[in-house]
């Protein structure tokens, strides 16, 4: 029974990535977000193609969103989804965070 309930709180990789895309596309359609996102990254618009394939950047895509509540609840609200869900896949595409000794 446990594991079901898990199963269900818990994103596929294939559905986080899609999502983390849907994220970074959601990011590119506004420019001022955009440049933000491009200033803190380091990437420019010329590698951010290249980028988007490699999922520890898709991860990094969803840590940028889970990090400003207020561009996740827009975020969530255009896709369609609950915070809860982006979240979610943010823990898929991360894996489990490593606690310290």
């Amino acid at each position: 029974m446990r594991d079901s309930l898990k199963s269900r709180q818990s994103a596929s990789p294939d559905s986080a990535r899609i999502l983390a895309i849907g994220a970074l596309a959601f990011i590119g359609a506004d420019a001022q977000r955009l440049s933000r996102f491009l200033a803190l990254t380091g990437l420019g618009p010329d590698n951010l193609r290249t980028s988007a394939a490699d999922p520890a950047f898709l991860g990094s895509v969803l840590d940028y969103l889970v990090a400003d509540e207020e561009l996740l609840v827009a975020f969530a609200a255009d896709a369609g989804v609950k915070p809860e869900a982006v979240a979610r896949a943010h823990e898929a595409l991360r894996g489990p965070y490593e606690s310290e000794p």
